[in-house]
């Protein structure tokens, strides 16, 4: 193996580089200059963003257990992105006095679980899968309960890694009866071997239902909105927009290399539980008051969308998620930037805290109601194009009354999110929140994600219109 060949995993060297870098600084740096970190942190991760979309080959390494191709690479570059933006949204929140001590614990915990997710992208055996799943997982239950001082925190943790726990046991069991049934672990034996006897199927069915804790479908989405609620903002906005990205980057790629050949096993499956996640997640978003929990079920349904583009087993489907998850990024930090800035600025986080905010606060309520509106699949923006993706990749399969019953869930969402809109533009409060001042590391994170909601819409009429975009695929 040459340095050549070697540099095909440039994502991960650069990423462990980095880390290794910021361990280095925490030793130099003294405990009343621990602020200083944030800068070298955020300069060095967007170097390593940089160096993620240079040309590179396309190439596998340690047997076939990792590899690399220009769609894998796409998948990286577009979690590499929603992380930068995640980091510009937690420098206020890094910077209070609570929190200034263990700056460095933050920025290594969040590059432990990018450096998991994208040796899974790249897996070419479920071992590879497994062990890039614990790592991107462990320290993500951490990262949960960084409040150290705050209750919530601390047992958003504790549920995060105990039904982290009890996901990476059912997914492992999965992965050993598929050993035991195809005699391999690696993606291109084991999809050779896949017949539709029962036991196979059983082992797929363990597979899925660990990944589908990962990505909160039901039902397996029981613990997604008490940990959202626990954990800081910006943790929750990692784990709603990239932890989630990654997962369903992972399991479609694993369900249309390894699986495809009993597409007529889980495509029925995916049909049922599409259903149910679009609709549980909606009818309980309409209940929610409290800003976390309402995203959380929010990103529960949007997870049920996702599976409109998986169902159909083509390059379209593919295609179709990719985009979305893409568009869901700038969509979702979007909002969430906004409900950071003013939690951490008022400490309110109630729906009803926002009644008048475009009054004192018109720019963020702004932001915010193209982010909803982007989330809710409302023209022109981004999120329109990629529902409409979804769906005809859908329909293209034949999946009619599906697309019929997301069209449906998606006229549900427009409902909730048009309260909190409601409530920022129509709803008159004796209280409102005072006008403030957004930082600039925010303002820069919310301009990216307010560009990138109107920009890759643009890229997708360029697209209907002029030809085909290259995602890398």
């Amino acid at each position: 193996m040459n340095l050549e060949n070697f540099l095909i995993m440039r994502h991960e060297l650069v990423l462990t580089i980095v880390t290794l870098i910021l361990l280095i600084a925490e030793l130099f740096i003294s405990e009343k200059s621990k602020h200083k970190i944030i800068p070298i942190a955020i300069g060095l991760f967007a170097f390593n963003l940089i160096i993620g979309f240079l040309p590179s080959t396309s190439g596998s390494l340690f047997g076939g257990m990792y590899q690399t191709t220009a769609l894998q690479l796409t998948m990286k570059n577009i979690l590499n992105l929603g992380v930068l933006v995640v980091l510009f949204q937690s420098v206020k929140w890094l910077k209070e006095d609570e929190n200034k001590i263990k700056i460095s614990e933050f920025f290594l915990l969040i590059f432990s679980t990018l450096l998991g997710m994208q040796f899974m992208i790249s897996s070419g055996s479920f071992l590879m899968l497994y062990l890039g799943l614990e790592l991107a997982t462990i320290p993500m239950a951490a990262l949960a309960a960084y409040d150290r001082l705050r209750t919530n925190s601390a047992e958003a943790g504790v549920k995060l890694i105990l039904s982290a726990a009890l996901s990476s046991a059912v997914l492992l069991f999965g992965i050993s009866l598929i050993y035991g049934t195809t005699g391999s672990t690696y993606f291109d034996i084991v999809g050779a071997n896949y017949t539709n006897n029962s036991l196979q199927t059983l082992a797929f069915i363990f597979f899925f239902s660990g990944m589908a804790f990962k990505i909160s479908l039901v039902p397996f989405h029981l613990w997604t909105a008490d940990v959202y609620e626990g954990a800081p903002v910006n943790v929750t906005s990692y784990l709603s927009v990239i932890s989630k990205g990654a997962s369903a980057f992972i399991l479609i790629i694993v369900l249309f290399s390894v699986f495809k050949t009993i597409a007529f096993i889980w495509q029925p499956l995916l049909y049922a539980i599409a259903v149910l996640t679009m609709t549980i997640g909606n009818l309980f978003a309409i209940r929610q008051q409290n800003m976390k929990r309402f995203l959380a079920f929010s990103s529960i349904a949007q997870a049920g969308f996702i599976l409109l583009g998986m169902i159909g087993a083509n390059i379209t489907g593919m295609t179709s998620v990719i985009y979305f998850i893409f568009v869901y990024i700038f969509s979702n930090l979007g909002a969430f930037g906004v409900v950071s800035v003013i939690y951490y600025q008022t400490r309110k986080e109630h729906m009803d805290d926002y009644n008048g905010l475009y009054h004192t606060n018109p720019k963020l309520s702004l932001i915010m109601m193209l982010s909803l509106f982007s989330l809710a699949g409302i023209p022109p923006v981004a999120g329109y194009f990629g529902k409409f993706f979804l769906f005809t990749a859908a329909a293209s399969s034949g999946y009619y009354w599906l697309v019929f019953i997301a069209v449906l869930n998606a006229t549900i969402s427009l409902y909730y999110y048009l309260l909190v809109i409601k409530a920022m533009f129509i709803n008159k409060s004796d209280n409102p929140i005072a006008y403030f001042k957004t930082d600039a590391p925010a303002k820069v994170a919310l301009i990216i994600c307010v560009l990138g909601i109107f920009a890759v819409g643009f890229l997708s009429v360029i697209y209907q219109y002029f030809g085909s975009i290259s995602f890398g695929i």
